[in-house]
């Protein structure tokens, strides 16, 4: 009697045994997800990286973050990983309603084998990235020259109107080109801008006689914040323009910065020439184990 309850027993635990053993085989099993990302800058409060594997042409999250400290390692679930053709990473509000990716993608890169190389490609192809600003004060005038040029920058080539003059790609939803002025206390905004021929979204420090040319840029006069004496004398000056996510939440410039010029002397007609900041752009390798 006792050896027949033994393997009774024995046979009970044989089977939970085999029952537990096929639910681990069978279950969810997880990699990891490695980036070793550079370039990229902190992102305000309000907003968050998320990193994205597309499988069968469908983003699948692999989790967010906020610490731009690489490498980072993320645990995925393996088969979706394994069929992965691409990783894409992008900014998403910190309180996210919506389950799909942003407009504002950073990054991409395609799988070979198990790694991808990502570049900031989808934004827009910045090789050939150039152009011109000069210096002028057109909204402190009313008719005539105030022989005070040195306190705007505007972008293109001055004339009756001032005309772009800019080789940038046009960038996709999510994202704006930013103006910038590197003052005493850090980088002053010239406003954002889409369009190359038409002023940009703002003029908070412009005077107040007449509105602005055709054209993106800024008279720096009024408003001056701390640390900043106005009217800014802008030759000698750092000028930028950098690629900025929409919305942003952060007032500083962003990590995309394709073009970089430093003003010099000669007020319009002069005009100074940006340089290539290609070395700004985010990039970085993916790898799943």
């Amino acid at each position: 009697m006792i050896k027949k309850m033994f393997f009774a027993v024995l046979a009970l635990s044989f089977v939970a045994t085999s029952c537990s053993s096929d639910d681990d085989s069978n279950g969810p099993t997880n990699s990891d997800l490695t980036l070793n990302l550079s370039g990229l800058e902190s992102l305000g409060s309000d907003f968050v990286y998320e990193g994205w594997i597309i499988v069968d042409g469908t983003p699948v999250s692999t989790g967010t973050f906020t610490s731009i400290t690489f490498p980072q390692t993320f645990s995925v679930n393996t088969a979706q990983l394994n069929s992965a053709t691409a990783f894409v990473l992008s900014i998403e509000p910190a309180v996210d309603p919506d389950p799909a990716p942003a407009d504002t993608k950073v990054l991409r890169g395609e799988f070979t084998g198990n790694s991808a190389t990502v570049n900031t490609g989808l934004i827009g192809d910045f090789s050939s990235a150039s152009g011109m600003f000069f210096l002028r004060t057109p909204t402190d005038e009313t008719g005539t020259n105030n022989m005070n040029d040195e306190y705007g920058v505007w972008f293109g080539t001055p004339g009756m109107p001032p005309t772009p003059n800019f080789n940038l790609p046009v960038l996709p939803a999510g994202w704006a080109y930013e103006g910038w002025v590197v003052g005493d206390s850090g980088p002053l905004s010239t406003g954002t801008f889409t369009e190359f021929d038409a002023a940009d979204d703002s003029a908070p420090f412009s005077g107040t006689a007449q509105s602005g040319p055709p054209v993106p840029g800024e008279d720096f006069f009024m408003n001056a914040p701390a640390g900043e004496t106005f009217p800014l004398d802008i030759r000698g000056r750092t000028v930028v323009i950098s690629v900025e996510p929409v919305p942003d939440d952060s007032p500083a410039p962003f990590a995309i910065k394709p073009l970089v010029g430093t003003a010099g002397n000669e007020t319009a007609p002069a005009t100074h020439s940006f340089g290539q900041n290609l070395s700004s752009l985010p990039t970085g390798s993916v790898t799943r184990n």
